[in-house]
């Protein structure tokens, strides 16, 4: 058994003739005050490698008790001790590391008492009593606002943080004084269903772990797989396929033909990976089948911790963005009105991630190209051919408003750096705003808006923008928004979407829009939805979250 030490070099107490039994009230007391008062530094180390995570919370805990312990009782371990070590073991069901919650430094002490190896000193006892109050803090901290920092630049992340004080101590001392253990720490769990419909997926990966038998090995395939079709993958795509249950135990005749029995199995899992649930074994197929538990392990646990990123406020209307999923869904009192599919940016001009409030629409808009576009794709096209602009239905304009022939411009003197221009298309069933855009005013100048490529939505892979978020059903969304106001019936709305004059349309509410990138959720029937992680944030973030506790700024403050 591993043993932890004091570095007795780091405390000024009297243990020498400390007698090995139980010890008074007040002498475990003294020691966890002595704690504190003796610190020779602000890292208040317990243990070789252990250190206090959350010391300013410590003390203030102990300090407003007056240093009493609180999970020792007359020399013994408490059964909210107990109760509160089985949790830190489960952390792990949340996407989190029960070592970084002093697990070892529990379980060492827990198993030299239920041994009888000694009762421990009053400085052992108090040691442990700030080990599972440490413990506490930093495990409720992490439920509540995550471990990672969501600012950190591998997140992506820039949706408002939560502005409310979780009250840890608060919760412990209730905890503590109401024997609810669980109930408390639980309760800084993020409120979303979503969250335990997710934890209940993680559990089931790491039972699914634990089955297979032999390796995993990566399925490859040149060419699309067609039902009918013999392929020497089969095999191990119909194992897949059972292993996950998407397939029930069925006897077949020839093991490499792709069957119509395994054709209902693939559709269903294409489904639950968001994919088109045609049948073809593609390459998007084969890479979600290549997923093993462990995999989906990692992929649970950095989407519960963007979950716990998100503000604690209950909306009652607001649009939600999945960039992950390339769905756009507008939900009122909790009821889902409308889903779109959706086409986000490319991962070289990524869709951010944030929120802000629909204020207002735009029928029929022009189109300002923006600066990236002008530097990296319209400049270079007019620079090849001047007859790029009125194939495309735009004008040149100058800052001011005055139309420019681009006939009487030298291009060959003009680049992207002093190009003293704007370039907007005019509306049109061409613009590439489609007929209608909602405007949610942003630093990263990205709105919701139509498109003429219609054809695009039945792609698998739908990361084709330049960072706007573009929808498959425009019309509904903006016959629901004005719901509210009666003039904008729906024939209206189809008539200024036609009629070539742009027209701006106030909101009487604002509208939050939240733009999210899970690529892991659970439906509301248990059926866990996985995505293709295609921005690659996914490792970045498990590297982080996975991390040792360490001062590095990269983790979350309490």
């Amino acid at each position: 058994m591993k043993k932890y030490f004091f570095v007795w070099g780091m405390f000024a107490l009297t243990a020498p003739g400390l007698a090995q039994t139980s010890h008074t009230d007040e002498r475990i007391s003294l020691e966890i005050r002595k704690v504190f008062e003796a610190s020779e530094d602000q890292n208040f180390r317990l243990f070789e490698n252990t250190y206090i995570h959350s010391p300013d919370l410590v003390l203030e805990f102990y300090s407003q008790r007056d240093f009493r312990e609180a999970w020792i009782e007359d020399g013994k371990l408490t059964r909210h001790a107990y109760e509160f070590r089985y949790l830190v073991r489960r952390a792990k069901y949340d996407g989190l590391v029960p070592e970084d919650y002093h697990l070892p430094q529990i379980d060492d002490f827990f198993e030299a008492r239920e041994k009888n190896e000694r009762y421990g000193s009053a400085m052992e006892l108090a040691a442990a009593d700030i080990v599972l109050t440490d413990a506490f803090i930093l495990y409720a901290g992490h439920l509540y606002s995550g471990k990672v920092d969501p600012e950190h630049a591998v997140s992506g992340w820039n949706i408002e943080k939560k502005s409310t004080d979780p009250k840890i101590l608060k919760g412990l001392e209730d905890a503590l004084a109401e024997g609810e253990i669980r109930e408390h720490l639980e309760a800084f769990r993020p409120k979303f269903p979503v969250y335990q419909r997710m934890q209940r997926s993680l559990v089931r990966y790491y039972e699914k772990e634990k089955e297979i038998t032999g390796t995993w090995n990566p399925i490859s395939i040149r060419t699309a797989i067609k039902p009918n079709e013999r392929h020497a993958a089969i095999p191990v795509i119909r194992e897949r396929l059972l292993f996950w249950n998407e397939l029930e135990v069925y006897e077949w005749t020839d093991k490499d033909l792709y069957d119509s029995l395994m054709l209902s199995g693939v559709q269903a899992f294409q489904q639950k990976n968001g994919l088109n649930p045609d049948g073809v074994i593609g390459s998007a197929t084969v890479r979600a089948l290549n997923k093993n538990p462990r995999d989906l392990i990692r992929q649970t646990a950095v989407n519960l911790e963007r979950l716990r990123w998100l503000p604690d406020t209950i909306l009652q209307e607001f649009i939600l963005v999945n960039i992950a999923n390339y769905s756009m869904d507008y939900i009122k009192n909790r009821d889902t009105l409308l889903h779109s599919n959706a086409i986000v940016g490319r991962a070289y001009r990524r869709t951010p991630v944030f929120n802000a409030p629909m204020t207002y629409l735009v029928f029929s808009p022009t189109w300002t190209v923006p600066p990236g576009i002008l530097r990296n794709d319209v400049i270079p096209a007019v620079k090849k051919d001047p007859r790029y602009l009125a194939s495309k239905n735009m004008r040149l304009l100058t800052h001011s408003g005055n139309e420019v022939d681009p006939y009487t411009l030298d291009w060959s003197s003009i680049s992207a750096s002093n190009f003293p221009y704007m370039v907007r298309q005019d509306p049109g069933p061409d613009n590439s705003l489609g007929l209608v855009k909602f405007m949610f005013p942003n630093r990263y100048n990205v709105y919701i808006h139509d498109t003429p490529a219609r054809e695009l939505f039945a792609r698998d892979d739908r990361a084709l923008s330049s960072g706007c978020i573009r929808i498959q059903k425009p019309f509904e969304l903006a016959y629901l928004l004005l719901a509210d106001q009666p003039l904008w019936t729906g024939e209206r709305i189809l008539m200024a979407m036609n009629s070539g004059r742009e027209q701006k349309v106030s909101l009487r509410r604002q509208i939050p829009v939240i733009i999210l990138y899970l690529t892991f959720w659970t439906a509301g029937d248990g059926t866990p939805m996985v995505r293709h992680d295609v921005y690659e944030r996914d490792q970045d973030l498990y590297k982080l979250l996975t991390r040792k506790i360490a001062s590095d700024g990269l983790l979350q403050k309490l």
